[in-house]
């Protein structure tokens, strides 16, 4: 097991189970000894969690969201992802860049090239080997049927604007998460998020152990 920086991220719509199983993913890493950062998009730094308010509250096209969106993930990154990765530790964070061309891309219907574009101009970091576009070393996706997703939600809490869209959205939202899984497969895992809790724990831990991360 190497002690280099590793970025995970979790990706899938509302309902889909996210947030159960990085707490979870986190505790096991903290007991082989890891230093574990734990985060989420939008937000992860003050001025990040400012514009996450601005984006889900608050009504706006698709390209101003978008612009939003990467403006946080900008400082997100500047802030927290790349200190984290640069000392060493786990980076386990709620959503990414992925989450952006789902919802602003499939779910909006935004232009996929302005995504690629404001992507690169704002992942680009430099190391020691040269510049590259900062991308997860792992992508976990809850794939999850939106009528299901819609059934888990129904009265949990007050919805925000993304919350609150038609299931139709959150099928384009689902299909923007498939284009990303088959433009970069090798980064991606995909879970069948209509299991039990234990089962869909039993495959995100398999899928990190085949990283060899984990015991």
């Amino acid at each position: 097991m190497s002690n280099n920086g590793i970025f995970i991220s979790f990706e899938g719509i509302d309902g889909a189970g996210k947030s159960t199983h990085i707490d979870a993913l986190k505790q096991i890493f903290a007991a082989q000894g890891r230093a574990v950062t734990q985060t989420r998009e939008p937000g992860g730094t003050p001025l990040a969690e400012k514009l996450r308010t601005l984006v889900l509250l608050d009504p706006m096209d698709a390209m101003t969201e978008a612009l939003l969106v990467f403006a946080a993930r900008r400082d997100h990154l500047q802030q927290v992802i790349e200190p984290a990765l640069a000392r060493g530790d786990v980076v386990l964070c709620d959503r990414f860049t992925d989450a952006t061309f789902a919802y602003q891309g499939g779910g909006r219907g935004f232009d996929h090239e302005t995504l690629t574009y404001l992507e690169r101009l704002v992942q680009t970091t430099r190391t020691l080997e040269g510049f590259f576009v900062r991308q997860p070393d792992l992508t976990i996706w809850f794939d999850l049927a939106p009528q299901i997703a819609a059934e888990r939600l129904a009265g949990a809490r007050v919805p925000d604007k993304f919350e609150s869209q038609p299931v139709e959205f959150f099928a384009r939202v689902r299909a923007g998460y498939q284009a990303r899984l088959e433009s970069q497969p090798k980064r991606f895992a995909r879970i069948e998020a209509d299991q039990s809790r234990t089962a869909v724990w039993q495959d995100l831990l398999a899928t990190v152990q085949q990283r060899k991360w984990l015991p």
